[in-house]
């Protein structure tokens, strides 16, 4: 699937679990510094500085997320509630996995959590995986396939890379949302939520009226866990309405 989530984390917590960056003892945080070694980019380098800065990097190694992302979707569902015990859920633009690893431990033993990705995932507890292109139909049919009918949620975090033109880089994202929200229109049952990244102004026109005909709700939001400097918002649309079904 195209545009996985970046990052690196592993799995734990579940509904309403530790917070990231909270506060400790009363000491002020450490800011690490990092050298611009003589073969690093600069650009490397403050990556490299924020990702070893950043509360949610530490939380994530703490609690065993794959990703920092994790607590995205954590704090999207802790205000939504889309992930419920018993759920089948499928995860598209899911690498690492933590995203997954999230709506594993919401659903419980009794749901369904099926990652779904271009790029191979390593093999996640309790988790199945499926290596697959969201814009090919066979990956729908192999999703079809591994879940055994309609799903309760699809989740995607999928997003493009950035080429730094603003133009080029929205609709990317833009047909990465529709090849998913077409996705989720086939496997969806009535009243099952649709999760997607977009950047602000991402769901404009009329997609968003696309989504908001099939949708009881569509809301945006944007989770503490995503980055000040991210123009990433996430669209929640709950209540699918299937075409006949209205």
């Amino acid at each position: 699937m195209a545009g996985g989530k970046s990052g690196g984390k592993p799995g734990a917590g579940g509904r309403g679990g530790k917070a990231a960056g909270g506060k400790g003892s009363g000491a002020r945080g450490l800011t690490t510094r990092v050298k611009t070694a003589r073969r690093r980019k600069t650009s490397s380098t403050r990556w490299l500085k924020r990702q070893l800065n950043d509360p949610y990097v530490a939380a994530a190694q703490r609690d065993g997320y794959r990703s920092r992302a994790a607590y995205k979707l954590s704090e999207l569902d802790d205000r939504f509630g889309f992930l419920r015990p018993g759920a089948t859920v499928v995860d598209l633009g899911a690498a690492p996995g933590g995203w997954s690893q999230v709506a594993s431990q919401r659903v419980g033993p009794r749901g369904l959590v099926l990652a779904v990705d271009i790029a191979e995932i390593d093999p996640l507890p309790e988790i199945s995986v499926l290596q697959g292109d969201v814009f090919l139909p066979e990956t729908e049919a192999a999703i079809v396939a591994a879940t055994g009918g309609p799903v309760d949620v699809v989740l995607s975090d999928m997003a493009p890379a950035a080429t730094g033109h603003r133009a080029t880089d929205h609709l990317r994202i833009i047909g990465l949302v529709e090849a998913a929200l077409d996705l989720a229109r086939a496997i969806l049952k009535p009243g099952g939520c649709f999760i997607a990244k977009v950047w602000q102004g991402g769901t404009e026109g009329e997609l968003l009226a696309e989504i908001k005909r099939d949708f009881t709700t569509v809301r945006h939001a944007k989770p503490k866990a995503s980055r000040a400097d991210s123009a990433e918002i996430y669209l929640v649309a709950q209540g699918y309405r299937p075409a006949g079904h209205d």
